[in-house]
């Protein structure tokens, strides 16, 4: 049950019986506890709009608001209207359903997230943590309330950086099971290549070659680029699987799927009239683009030798969403940088009537992840750090955070639980933060059981489970009713009821801290009813009230939690 949605429907009746046309009641939680549960806002607007007292306009509501023992109103200031629940209503409402739910979705959108997209050059570095985990959690929730999610992982396969690849390959292996072990290292694999590019001239000029060749289809050159791009996403594919991201290679939509569109490209905007040569180039200039001294900023799609750069792919790629995808929204999981590069394809596109003004697109932008020092997260000698080392150093800090708290695990379920844990902490630390920000990467912080952490969530949910194998209770009847009479437990209650709130709130503009704040407030208010409110050693009627509350308290937290990849455990 949404409340904020009953409430809203219930106040724009009122609101029309009171006269007034078009009405808009602007339900919102309450920030203070003496404002009551929730907030009736739209008063003020609809009295100024009617020009009338907003305080009479407030009271003339109340007095059409139908006569129930659901709440108690309060009209404070110049037209708020305070809604304080009755603790007999809400108990009514968790005890008829389950928060957690997924809700019934009649029409669902089709929305294409492209998220991830590591280049294949290479292994997948630190910094496609945000894009990766961000996404992932994107289309977690887009399914969870109905929605059709694509997932779009736009990787890099092609391009002028694959020939000195593939002729490093070439001169280093000459059989596919020699190809393949020098490929076991990518990034060193990818270092030695473009060191030996910057300092032999006979290989440069050989790599360049190579390019030509692959682009012309060379049978031999595509069979050794076809190694090298399985590799790459098989060392990719297990980054997501030890991040628990649900990526698989059948999402991969590469660069190269769009090359035979890119001629044709160029020839639809020829005949648009939007291509206009500049310094040997094909661009596109648009009146909204400038640059310095109010000069047009060109929208370069083909080179001056021929070649595409990322802009006319991504083009093609967006033609492709809506043409074959059949997408109603494309999200742009992509860091802040390529904010200008994102609204020229897009515009582009529009302008060539590639894609309908029907078709929503946004761009997520997400900051920088920092060292504790405010500097780039890099290597000592400059280079990226590698993901998965990442991700193995969670899981060994887990290990011996588990080692200082538990002594009665199995050396199998000590491990199980601590890639939970790590896992969990780093994802959690990445979705904690306001997304545009730029964000410190702290070991300490992220795997603190204590504050607002992953540990600290799953300990909750650890805890509510101790409960039921202290109770020796598996299954409770879904029917015995929940009675909220302690303070403590009333707001329990309420706070599992606004679980479809916060995930509304995340839709707005997919701020994933919101549901991660949601989360903690959740947990934080478990412990208080847990130390206030006596459980098992209460009489029958009573445990099983509260214990149905656990229940539902412990779901809340586990598809919440799931919702943003994070895994729990039933005992740590």
């Amino acid at each position: 049950m949404d409340i904020k949605h009953l409430l809203t429907q219930t106040f724009h009746q009122a609101m029309l019986a009171a006269g007034i046309d078009d009405p808009n009641p602007v339900i919102r939680q309450s920030q203070r506890p003496e404002f009551g549960h929730y907030q009736a806002n739209g008063v003020m607007g609809a009295a100024k709009r009617m020009q009338t007292n907003p305080r009479a306009l407030a009271d003339l509501i109340v007095k059409h608001l139908p006569a129930q023992d659901h709440y108690t109103l309060e009209i404070a200031g110049p037209g708020f209207i305070n809604i304080t629940l009755t603790p007999a209503f809400v108990s009514q409402l968790i005890s008829n359903g389950d928060p957690a739910e997924k809700p019934d979705n009649t029409a669902p959108r089709r929305v294409v997230v492209d998220y991830s997209s590591p280049n294949l050059a290479k292994e997948m570095h630190i910094g496609h943590l945000r894009s990766t985990v961000i996404g992932d959690t994107v289309v977690r929730v887009l399914e969870h309330t109905g929605q059709t999610a694509i997932r779009a992982n736009h990787v890099g396969d092609w391009g002028a950086q694959f020939g000195s690849l593939l002729a490093y390959l070439d001169e280093s292996a000459n059989n596919e099971t020699a190809q393949t072990a020098e490929l076991a290292d990518l990034e060193k694999f990818y270092q030695s290549a473009s060191k030996k590019f910057k300092n032999d001239t006979a290989f440069a000029e050989k790599a360049r070659g190579y390019v030509v060749r692959l682009q012309s289809g060379d049978p031999a050159l595509k069979k050794l680029w076809e190694i090298f791009i399985q590799t790459s996403m098989d060392h990719g594919q297990k980054v997501y699987d030890k991040l628990n991201i649900t990526l698989t290679q059948q999402d991969a939509m590469p660069e190269s799927r769009y090359n035979n569109d890119l001629m044709p490209l160029v020839s639809d905007l020829t005949e648009n009239g939007l291509l206009e040569e500049s310094e040997g180039a094909l661009c596109v200039f648009l009146d909204e683009f400038k640059g310095k001294n109010d000069r047009p900023l060109p929208a370069m799609v083909q080179k001056s030798d021929g070649g595409f750069p990322y802009l006319a792919t991504d083009l093609a790629a967006l033609r492709y969403r809506h043409n074959e995808l059949k997408a109603d929204e494309v999200l742009y999981v992509v860091g802040a940088s390529q904010q200008l590069h994102l609204r020229q394809v897009i515009a582009v596109a529009r302008a060539a009537e590639f894609i309908p003004e029907t078709l929503i697109t946004k761009h997520l932008a997400f900051g920088l992840v920092l060292k504790a020092d405010g500097t780039p997260f890099k290597t000592r000698d400059g280079a990226d750090v590698k993901l998965i080392d990442v991700l193995n150093e969670a899981i060994d800090r887990a290990t011996d955070l588990l080692q200082q708290r538990s002594q009665d695990l199995s050396p199998d379920e000590h491990e199980a639980i601590a890639k939970v844990i790590g896992i969990g902490a780093i994802k959690y630390a990445e979705l904690q933060k306001n997304r545009t920000t730029d964000y410190m990467f702290d070991w300490a912080t992220m795997l603190s059981f204590e504050g607002n952490t992953a540990p600290y969530l799953q300990y909750a949910y650890t805890r509510i489970r101790s409960l039921f194998r202290r109770a020796g209770i598996e299954h409770l009847d879904p029917t015995t009713p929940i009675v909220l009479t302690a303070p403590q437990e009333l707001a329990l209650g309420l706070k599992t009821l606004q679980f479809n709130e916060a995930i509304a709130n995340y839709l707005e503009d997919y701020q994933a801290n919101i549901l991660c704040n949601y989360l903690y407030e959740l947990a934080g208010l478990f412990m208080s009813f847990y130390e206030h409110c006596p459980i098992l050693t209460e009489t029958e009627t009573r445990q099983t009230s509260r214990l149905r509350l656990c229940d539902i308290t412990a779901r809340t937290l586990r598809t919440g939690l799931d919702l943003l990849g994070i895994d729990t455990v039933e005992r740590m």
